[in-house]
Order: structure tokens, then C-alpha cells, then sequence
């Protein structure tokens, strides 16, 4: 599994011939490092509605022809604006052509902004991509809760995504411990320094999970990393 970090909470992740994007927040982002016409991908995974997430979801989606993967209400969205989507939900599992999903639960919420709507973007969710023989775990955006201990329980994730950045998701102490019940060998620091309010100190982080024997890998965008 190869994972390369596109900021936020982006990841394009690859392994045997497959190539999945999650969250896609690129041209919002101007330290993303890449456009989205040179994203080319088999599917989109989405955890939740928010812009920083939903990003250029379907800009990506027609011009790889490919489908979206997202909470059944997001999905219901994005099969309105043309895209071919499949809606799943919080505990639900689906084994696609080269990769297996699994939703999560995440605590947070959930809303698409388009003009002066506001669109109800269902349950915010985490994700378990496993492909390559390797499980991801993208936590998405949320707090801490004590169920992390069973997803850890229950599955061997080798590399546990988590937000840090505080202010809208758990922050660097309660990722920690996250990190911890999660029980991953690796953790990607995500979701921070996107915006003043969730700047954080992400090498103090990485620092901190080394004495519960966890290996913090903090990439730069546009890095990539061997899982």
C-alpha cells in the first residue's frame, strides 16, 4: 500500500493497480500541490459533506469515470450532480473490484454548502480501506470516543490517519490517545495547518506517540509513504 499525502485530509492510496482518493480538498487548497485534472483514480471515498472534505469530489469523479463511495446521503447528492455513487452507511462493509470499505463511526457533522443552501450530508463516518493486504484507517473528522478501542480490537489496521489540528476535531492529546486504543503501528498526522485555528505543532505529536511504541509519520504534501 502507497499513500501519498495531498494535505488536510486528502490520501491517494495505491496498491496492486488500484488508485483511491479520500476526501479530495485540492483546489481549496492551495498547498495541495496538485490539480485535480491530474488525479487519476478507480474510486473517491468521502467520510463526510464539509467543503474541506467534498473538495473536487466530482470534478474527479466524471473525468476518471469512476464511482463516489459515501454516506447515503452525501451519495444521494452526488448522484444528482451526475456522478455514479454508492451509498453506504456507519457499520456497513462492501468488497469492491480490488479493495473492501468499511464505514466507520466518527463524531462530528455533516453539511454541504452549495449557494445559500444548506444540504444535510447524512452521518459523518471514519473509514477502513483495506487493499494490497493492508488496512487504512481515516478517522475522518472527530472527536474522541471510546469505541476507537474496539475498531482497534476488532481490526488489524496497519496505519491509523487522525486528525490533530483541535478547534473542530480532537487535537494533538486526544489523538494520542486515540492513537493508542486504535493500537496501529503507524500514525499519519492529519488535518492541521490547513487554517489559523487548527495550526499545530505536528513534530511535538509525532514525538509524543513514540513512548506507546507508535511510529508518527508527519508527510509534507505531495509525499508519499510505504505501508
Amino acid at each position: 500500500m502507497k499513500i501519498t499525502y495531498y494535505g488536510h485530509s486528502a490520501l491517494l492510496v495505491e496498491a496492486e493497480g488500484k488508485s483511491i482518493i479520500i476526501d479530495p480538498f485540492l483546489s481549496g487548497n492551495p498547498e495541495s500541490g496538485i490539480h485535480p485534472s491530474d488525479i487519476k483514480v478507480d474510486a473517491v471515498l468521502l467520510t463526510h459533506a464539509h467543503g474541506d472534505h467534498f473538495g473536487d469530489t466530482i470534478e474527479i469523479a466524471k473525468a476518471n469515470n469512476c464511482p463516489v463511495v459515501a454516506p447515503v446521503e452525501l451519495a444521494n447528492y452526488c448522484s444528482e450532480q451526475g456522478v455514479e455513487a454508492v451509498g453506504m452507511n456507519i457499520g456497513g462493509s462492501h468488497q469492491f473490484d480490488g479493495f473492501k470499505v468499511k464505514y466507520t463511526l466518527a463524531f462530528h457533522s455533516s453539511s454541504l454548502t452549495v449557494g445559500d443552501r444548506v444540504i444535510y450530508g447524512g452521518e459523518p463516518a471514519g473509514i477502513l480501506l483495506t487493499i494490497g493486504g493492508k488496512t487504512l484507517y481515516h478517522a475522518g473528522d472527530t472527536a474522541l470516543f471510546g469505541d476507537m478501542k474496539i475498531i482497534g480490537e476488532l481490526n488489524k489496521i496497519d496505519i491509523a490517519a487522525l486528525p490533530i489540528g483541535d478547534f473542530f476535531t480532537m487535537g494533538p492529546e486526544d489523538a494520542q490517545i486515540a492513537a493508542k486504543w486504535i493500537g496501529a503501528p503507524k500514525v499519519l498526522p492529519m488535518h492541521y495547518d490547513t487554517f489559523p485555528p487548527i495550526k499545530q505543532d505536528v513534530n511535538a505529536f509525532c514525538e509524543g506517540l513514540k513512548k506507546d511504541g507508535i511510529e508518527g509519520i508527519a508527510l509534507k504534501n505531495g509525499e508519499s509513504l510505504d505501508v
